[in-house]
């Protein structure tokens, strides 16, 4: 049997695995169940993303201190625009414009913060 299960190709493998799981909750019909595990991986991933940005701001947060009091500002209101719009388009989805307003929103985010960590590192 381990032989026959090692000539099967790694991605056919995968495959049967994806279709398997497919068909089992169709056949038990838990597509509610499933719809509801999906919304709250999405709740996870955005309680991860916040998280992640706390425990960086945490450890960096000796050299925020130093900066200026407006490029301070600036760095956190960027930061919490970010998570506010990726919470926004978790919790109540992006299609078309909206989806195109939150790509801008994060790539200004990004820039402005991107901006201000090169203002406060000039040697």
């Amino acid at each position: 049997m381990r032989a026959l299960w090692d000539r099967i190709p790694p991605l056919a493998r995968g495959l049967g695995i994806i279709a398997l799981i497919a068909s089992v909750v169709v056949v038990l019909s838990l597509e509610p169940v499933l719809a509801t595990v999906g919304g709250l991986l999405q709740i996870a991933f955005f309680l991860a993303i916040a998280f992640f940005l706390f425990l960086l701001w945490r450890e960096r947060r000796g050299d925020l201190e130093a900066w200026s009091d407006r490029n301070r500002k600036l760095f956190y209101a960027a930061i919490i625009l970010a998570v506010v719009a990726i919470g926004m388009a978790i919790g109540l989805g992006a299609p078309g414009r909206d989806a195109l307003a939150l790509v801008l929103t994060l790539a200004a985010c990004v820039y402005v913060v991107v901006r201000v960590w090169r203002l406060e590192h000039r040697y």
